[in-house]
């Protein structure tokens, strides 16, 4: 592994947040350091061997700052192998080398999503930057290339240590440059092709355990720092966070309701109820289907106090998630060493989802809609009343987080049956309807909900007969008119939203 010293540096980043810590280094080691812009600006007070680049270039910034670094005295300085032939070169065209590249780049993604203006996100595209990242990438045998400044800690490090690098050191780093320069450019394609963000928005993976299955190998692209913070238990696996994924964007739904707990087994709820008190809400939850809660992911919205998390503690579940705990309640449930407790910080703000087929992938705008009362038309002689148009409400939450075909039963604010996942939609109404019997409930007086339209009106006759007294529904079939002529026939209130949850 052969070692090298760093003796110059070209530095040009947009964020200079960090600069601060490497300065030190930059100046104790000697290296002759050319800038350019805002980031000569900001070291020009600290004592650097400080060079402007359009001094090296001849040129200044032109075009309004598009075209700085864009210079053969820049880039044959960071591409030269060190060999005669390209040393001798250099020295005729009086270029001089770099050993070390520092960029930041403009911040593409974050102006996508802060502003629709068209001009200030294409302004945001850089190409000098991204050029030189590919340079220094690329001639990683000679130069050591910080592509980012979350790299900045590394750099500190090797400044440390006498600003020496070895071969796999630079090599290390100029794979990091090329996943930012590849993941850069999604971002612009992915913005460019749909004029949408469906850019991907990953800078960071995860190697986990194994995949769906221990044969499968599996990695997490992304960052869940933001989001959570793991408080206990073994490292989240591919299913744990395909699980916490479902868990958190149902409970999205009731981030602003009254004390909710949700219960979910293999993506699907099997238990949301909303109560007073936390204890309430996670017995009524447990009661939606205690059978499927085993081995399943548990999440409120509220902070778990001692009394529920004792509750909890006697059945086994694989994560729990709540926005805080109380330290009585952590010192109890991280008793059980490989139990995953997670707080969670904030819900996930992306507006796209992915997914793999066919050696390609498909994306998606998230289905963010959530119709309420306000949205609902009614459909029938019979109008719902205030609480059946809440509970309505309740439902339409729920159903559009569950596996299609599927239909599902609320009743006082928590879910009593679910059908999910059935090839027939009639067939989920009789699970869903089975379900609420088998775990003891009296489905008379609920309320029904449907991800999509009814092509027949035989899920009115079976909810009808079970006691069920209002519907909702997307609408849409040709055969709307005879479900809700059966609803008149049974004085059943159904609701449209015109808009339909299917989840594949």
């Amino acid at each position: 592994m052969q070692e090298k010293k760093i003796a110059s540096a070209l530095i040009s980043v947009f964020h200079k947040d960090g600069l601060e810590k490497i300065i030190p280094g930059l100046k104790e080691n000697g290296i002759k350091v050319y800038s350019t812009g805002g980031t000569y600006a900001f070291l020009e007070n600290h004592d650097l061997d400080l060079h402007k680049v359009e001094d090296l270039t001849g040129y200044p910034s032109i075009l309004g700052g598009r075209v700085k670094t864009l210079h053969p005295k820049v880039f044959g300085g960071i591409l030269a192998k060190r060999e005669e032939g390209h040393l001798q070169e250099l020295y005729d065209y009086e270029i001089p080398l770099f050993d070390l590249v520092i960029v930041d780049l403009y911040p593409f993604e974050e102006t996508v999503r802060s502003t629709d203006d068209q001009n200030a996100i294409i302004e945001k595209i850089d190409i000098g930057g991204i050029a030189l990242i590919r340079a220094a990438a690329k001639n990683f045998n000679d130069v050591v290339v910080i592509p980012s400044k979350d790299q900045y800690p590394t750099l500190e490090n090797i400044l440390n240590q006498g600003a020496k690098t070895n071969t796999e050191e630079r090599q290390s780093l100029s794979a990091a440059a090329f996943s930012i320069s590849s993941q850069y450019d999604g971002h612009i394609s992915g913005y460019l092709a749909n004029n949408q963000n469906f850019s991907v928005q990953f800078s960071q993976s995860t190697a986990l355990r194994y995949g769906e299955n221990p044969h499968q190998k599996g990695v997490f692209f992304g960052e869940m720092a933001p989001l959570f913070r793991q408080i206990s238990g073994k490292s989240l696996s591919f299913n744990n966070l395909v699980d916490v994924d479902a868990a958190v964007m149902l409970m999205k739904e009731f981030a602003g309701n009254k004390i909710t707990c949700c219960v979910l087994k293999h993506t699907n709820a099997c238990g949301v109820a909303t109560r007073d008190s936390v204890i309430d809400a996670w017995q009524s939850a447990l009661a939606g289907d205690p059978t499927s809660a085993f081995g399943g992911i548990i999440i409120f919205n509220s902070e778990i106090d001692l009394e529920t998390a004792t509750a909890i503690n006697d059945i086994f579940y694989e994560v729990l998630i709540a926005p805080s705990f109380s330290e009585e309640a952590i010192e109890l449930l991280t008793k059980k060493k490989k139990r995953i407790l997670l707080e969670l910080n904030r819900y996930p703000e992306s507006k796209t989802q992915y997914k793999s087929i066919l050696d390609g992938v498909i994306v998606q705008d998230l289905d963010d809609k959530n119709e309420g009362p306000s949205e609902f038309e009614i459909k029938t002689n019979i109008s719902p009343t205030n609480d059946q148009l809440d509970s309505l409400a309740f439902a339409n939450k729920c159903v559009k987080h569950l596996k299609s075909n599927t239909i599902v039963l609320i009743k006082n604010n928590q879910l009593i049956g679910m059908g999910c996942g059935q090839t027939s939609r009639v067939d989920a109404c009789n699970q869903a309807i089975e379900k609420a019997a088998k775990f003891g409930f009296d489905v008379q007086g609920a309320v029904m909900a449907s991800d999509a339209f009814f092509p027949f009106p035989d899920c009115v006759e079976l909810a009808a007969e079970a006691g069920v007294k209002a519907i909702v529904q997307p609408g849409g079939s040709i055969n709307d008119q005879m479900s809700i002529d059966a609803c008149n026939q049974h004085g059943i209130a159904m609701v449209f939203t015109g808009v339909r949850h299917f989840k594949h």
